[in-house]
C-alpha cells in the first residue's frame, strides 16, 4: 500500500525520535504474526520503557544512513519490526524474548547497542543480563565488601581484647 510523501515524511520523523532517545535497537522478522501477538509483544516491550514497531524497511534504512549508522547485510529485508529500548536494553531484550517465546514467526534478526551493530546471539545474550537496577546492586556489593572487610579488621583486635576484660571481670569474682 502505498503512502503518501507527507506520511512519509512523519514516518521518518518520528523513527528518527526513536532512534535518538534509544540506546538499544533490536530488528526481530515478523511474518505471519496476529494482531493479538502484535499487541502482545509491544505491551511487554512498553513496560520496560520501550516501543515496538513494524517499521518500512526503505524508510528504516533512510533513518539508519541520517544516523551514521551501518546496517549489516539482511537486517533490514523481508518483514522487520524494530523494538527501541530508551532506558534499560537489557530489560528491553529480555522482556521482548519472553513475549515472543511461544510465537515461531517471530526470530530476532540482530540489533544496535548505541552504533555497534549486535548479531542475533549478542541480542540474546544482552536478553540474559540482569536488569540495570540488581547490576547495580551487586557492583555495589563489590564496591562495600573491601570497606566492610577493613571495618572488621580493625575492630577485631579491640573485640579480642573487650573479650579478654569480660572473661577477666567474670573471672576475679568467682575468685573472690
Amino acid at each position: 500500500m502505498a503512502i503518501t510523501k507527507q506520511r512519509k515524511d512523519e514516518l521518518l520523523a518520528q523513527y528518527k525520535e526513536w532512534l535518538e532517545k534509544s540506546q538499544a535497537v533490536i530488528l526481530v522478522e515478523d511474518p505471519g504474526i496476529t494482531m493479538k501477538q502484535l499487541d502482545n509483544v509491544r505491551s511487554k516491550v512498553r513496560e520496560s520503557g520501550g516501543e515496538f514497531h513494524v517499521l518500512k524497511n526503505t524508510l528504516a534504512r533512510r533513518v539508519f544512513a541520517e544516523q551514521n549508522i551501518q546496517v549489516p547485510e539482511g537486517y533490514l529485508l523481508n518483514s522487520t519490526a524494530v523494538s527501541f529500548a530508551f532506558s534499560d536494553p537489557a530489560a528491553t531484550a529480555k522482556l521482548l524474548a519472553e513475549a515472543t517465546k511461544g510465537v515461531e514467526a517471530v526470530k530476532v534478526k540482530g540489533g544496535f547497542l548505541g552504533k555497534q551493530a549486535l548479531s542475533a546471539a549478542q541480542v540474546k545474550a544482552l536478553a540474559e543480563l540482569p536488569p540495570l537496577p540488581v547490576v547495580q546492586a551487586q557492583l555495589l556489593g563489590v564496591l562495600q565488601a573491601p570497606a566492610s572487610k577493613l571495618v572488621r579488621t580493625i575492630a577485631e583486635p579491640a573485640r579480642s581484647l573487650a573479650s579478654v576484660f569480660k572473661a577477666y571481670s567474670e573471672k576475679a569474682p568467682a575468685a573472690a
